[in-house]
């Protein structure tokens, strides 16, 4: 069974989340980490480009969907959905269960460096060599785009405003400040 027609080529499969979770000296799940990492961007394909929620909800429902027709019970498609509604939430998951909090590790490894010094290099070459990273960062940031420039409004209070402002001309993003001061209450 296929899980998903797009992915970014070698971000599922190149996050060491195992070994950030060996460092930390956290017990998880190994299959639910797996889900986890194989679903985090599915949200950004194609059939998701004209929904009006957020890629990482797209992607934690689908999850769900695929976990569910497997029989896996609810708490663990929980843990799953978690991780994956939560991995471009900085600054939360690394408090929630493991899996949650692995799953952004990866992401934030993988796409931002977030910890990069902590793998040796040599480690970093052998993975690197099995999952190879050639135009990444564009390729990556070009994915995001695509993923919600038809539903800019998902971006409110997220990186992907940014990565709007970047690649949209004309794109505005959100401003929490005038939300409130705009909001329907007098004071």
């Amino acid at each position: 069974m296929s899980v998903s027609a797009v992915r970014i080529r070698g971000t599922s499969g190149r996050g060491r989340w195992w070994r950030y979770g060996r460092e930390r000296k956290l017990s998880y799940d190994p299959e639910l980490l797996y889900a986890g990492a194989m679903f985090h961007d599915l949200g950004l394909g194609e059939r998701f480009r004209d929904g009006g929620r957020r890629f990482e909800v797209d992607g934690a429902d689908e999850a769900r969907r695929f976990l569910a027709s497997w029989q896996v019970p609810e708490d663990r498609v929980r843990r799953v959905w978690t991780a994956i509604a939560l991995h471009t939430t900085p600054g939360v998951p690394e408090f929630m269960e493991p899996e949650v909090a692995l799953v952004t590790a990866g992401v934030e490894y993988d796409v931002l460096g977030i910890g990069y010094e902590n793998l040796a290099e040599a480690d970093r070459a052998a993975v690197v060599a099995l999952h190879p990273r050639p135009g990444f960062k564009n390729r990556t940031l070009r994915a995001f785009a695509d993923g919600t420039r038809r539903k800019p409004d998902t971006t409110f209070g997220n990186v992907k405003a940014d990565v709007l402002a970047h690649y949209e001309p004309g794109f505005e993003r959100g401003d929490f400040v005038q939300v409130v001061l705009d909001s329907a209450w007098p004071e």
